[in-house]
Formats: structure tokens, sequence, C-alpha cells
């Protein structure tokens, strides 16, 4: 069985920093996707960023562009989320998911993804 762990989540002032990892275990990392989603009390969980299996292509929602980043280690099964200049809008709490195979054609569907982690939760807030 597989499992994907969040970690790194907390309260941050607004224009803060966070990364966020996603450590998985019970599948061949290195042969799947990683999509970041989160969501917010209230809304619609909501497709963040991906990056496909070698890490050579990355997608993110344009509300991100510039301030986010994602990155993968294949040989330590993790991905991880850069945040910078965060702001109060970016409240939610944040989930990884993987997708067998090279698929990161554009910002992540939630159905696309079969597996899950139970989530973290990041606050911007003064």
């Amino acid at each position: 069985q597989s499992y994907l762990v969040e970690s790194g989540g907390g309260l941050v002032q607004p224009g803060g920093s966070l990364r966020l990892s996603c450590t998985a275990s019970g599948l061949r990392f290195d042969y799947y996707t990683i999509g970041w989603f989160r969501q917010a009390p209230g809304k619609e969980r909501e497709g963040v960023s991906c990056i496909n299996s070698s890490g050579g292509t990355r997608h993110y929602v344009d509300s991100v562009k510039g301030r986010f980043t994602i990155s993968r280690n294949n040989a330590n099964n993790t991905v991880s989320l850069q945040m910078n200049s965060l702001k109060p809008e970016d409240t939610a709490v944040y989930y990884c998911a993987a997708r067998p195979f090279d698929q990161c054609p554009s910002v992540p569907r939630s159905s696309n993804y079969p597996n899950w982690g139970r989530g973290t939760q990041v606050t911007v807030s003064s």
C-alpha cells in the first residue's frame, strides 16, 4: 500500500515563506507524477502545482506563479513546495497526491490523482 505524508505547514505572517514536503513510501516513486493541491474553508480543492516523474516538467496555477517552486528528489522519495511571499489567500490545507507515469501536462486536476496524503495546514495571518 502506498503512503504520502505532508509536512512543513504552520502559521506565517504575510510576506513570509514556508517549505512543504511530501514523502512517499510503498510506490515506485520515480514512476509517479506528484501534484500539490489546496483546499480553503468553504471552497473546492484547487490544483496548485505538479511535477512529472523525472522533474523536468512543472506547472503552476496562475495565482502562485513566481512565488511557489516545486522540486523533487527521487533518491529520497520527496517532493517539496517552496512557498514565498505568502498571502492570506494562500491559507488552506495543502495536500500532495500521486499519479502514475509522466503526466503533468498542465495545472493538476484532483480527479486524475488516485493516491493522496492527509494534508498539512498552512495559515497566513498577521
